[in-house]
């Protein structure tokens, strides 16, 4: 039950996520009392966007908790507020737009995409794009830290770093297949670019360039070039845009993630991610510095 450290990894985990539950539930509750539309196919995106600022704070708070048990600063687990929206997020928007860009040009230019005219225009197009935008902002900071935060953090401290990152971008991609539309193709694309967001979490010490990339790979995605997202086809999109063509070009109802065009843009991004952030300029994650400077109480 302890080490050295402290309790071990296994427990801690359980207590952290023993409060996600519980705050889950609540967070439950105030949606069913706040959204109380029975019978609706897909819920609107003011339910959406409160949906997922949920998500992060149920994934978030229990960590603040575990930091004061830990003795550890909040940060350690992958977000710095030091770095909050800082040079890493960005450079991480520039690459999500590069790569989804890539991702649908080679599609494109294959005859298995087309952009299509305008579905939006002047203030709505404006007001839209801005929408989408926070909104992604939302998911990157949800799903990178409920993977690739302070579940990492822990598990990697008992089982070490690239076991944890890929038992944990495996269930990642598991619960994609519960999108409409999803499939295993478009699941193993999921963990592929989960390793990948890993690998940059390995590289740069934080969270913070992943959770730019994600959030404008999936903006890009969604809005820019109006096409599926990880099987889920979304309204208030820039065109109307077609994916036509055999489903390994285009990736059929899961979207771009689904093509193999995806997996070739995910080999040359972790290469960028290799090259840009060469391993032994930064001693590890900070997680791991903090692991090994930090006992757990």
């Amino acid at each position: 039950m302890f080490n050295r450290q402290g309790p071990r990894s296994g427990w801690r985990i359980i207590l952290y996520l023993s409060q996600v539950v519980l705050l889950r539930e609540a967070a439950n509750t105030v949606l069913d009392r706040v959204f109380p539309v029975p019978g609706r196919d897909a819920p609107s995106f003011p339910q959406m966007f409160v949906t997922e600022a949920l998500r992060f704070a149920v994934v978030f708070l229990p960590a603040l908790v575990m930091a004061r048990l830990e003795s550890r600063a909040p940060g350690d687990y992958g977000l710095p507020a030091g770095s909050l929206f800082g040079a890493r997020f960005w450079h991480g928007v520039m690459l999500g737009i590069v790569q989804i860009s890539v991702l649908i040009g080679s599609i494109a230019l294959f005859g298995g995409y087309r952009l299509g005219p305008l579905a939006l225009d002047g203030a709505t197009l404006l007001r839209w794009a801005l929408l989408w935008a926070l909104f992604f902002v939302l998911v990157g900071l949800f799903e990178e830290y409920a993977f690739r935060g302070y579940l990492q953090f822990t598990l990697a401290d008992g089982i070490g770093f690239w076991p944890a990152a890929s038992l944990l971008s495996f269930v990642f991609g598991c619960l994609h297949l519960l999108n409409r539309g999803e499939s295993k193709v478009g699941a193993l694309s999921v963990v592929a670019i989960a390793l990948v967001f890993v690998l940059a979490l390995k590289r740069t010490g934080n969270l913070w360039l992943a959770v730019g990339w994600h959030a404008a790979f999936d903006f890009g995605e969604t809005f820019l070039y109006s096409v599926p997202n990880s099987g889920i086809a979304y309204e208030h999109h820039l065109t109307d845009a077609v994916l036509h063509g055999p489903v390994w070009l285009t990736g059929g109802t899961v979207g771009p993630e689904g093509s193999a065009f995806s997996f070739l843009t995910m080999a040359a991004a972790a290469l960028y991610v290799h090259k840009v952030f060469p391993s032994g300029k930064t001693a590890g994650t900070d997680q791991e510095n903090s692991a090994a400077a930090s006992p757990a109480s």
